[in-house]
């Protein structure tokens, strides 16, 4: 047990530098097995250098494949956004056609459910 102030904040920082250190590793490991470019045998050999010598060959990865991990991420979030989309619009029923907008708001209209006034702004809605 420590008893002095300056050896709870020491211990404090290298408990900080050690959490620190470990999400680069494992950002690197993520990073290294999610990439479809690289080759069996060249994830083999980061996976060695990254487990042999942890911190040197994360230091090493992020000096050799910095700017592609960055790429890779940001295509890989770009997708995901675009995926989300197209679920949202198909959950939503929002991917009808103008012409089917205008179709079911004229059958709204002769119906009696909706105004005049309702289906104009429906149509101008679905031809903006």
């Amino acid at each position: 047990m420590t008893n002095d102030f300056g050896e709870v904040l020491l211990w404090s920082f290298w408990f900080f530098i050690w959490i620190a250190a470990l999400m680069v590793w494992f950002r690197c490991l993520w990073d290294l097995f999610s990439d479809r470019s690289l080759s069996g045998w060249a994830k083999a050999g980061w996976a060695i250098l990254l487990i042999f010598v942890p911190w040197v060959g994360a230091l090493i990865y992020l000096i050799a494949r910095g700017r592609s991990m960055n790429e890779r991420r940001r295509t890989a979030f770009e997708e995901q956004q675009a995926e989300q989309k197209k679920y949202i619009q198909d959950v939503a029923g929002t991917s009808k056609s103008p012409t089917d907008e205008i179709a079911s708001a004229k059958e709204l209209l002769d119906s009696g459910t909706i105004t005049q006034e309702e289906y104009d702004s429906i149509k101008t809605k679905a031809l903006a």
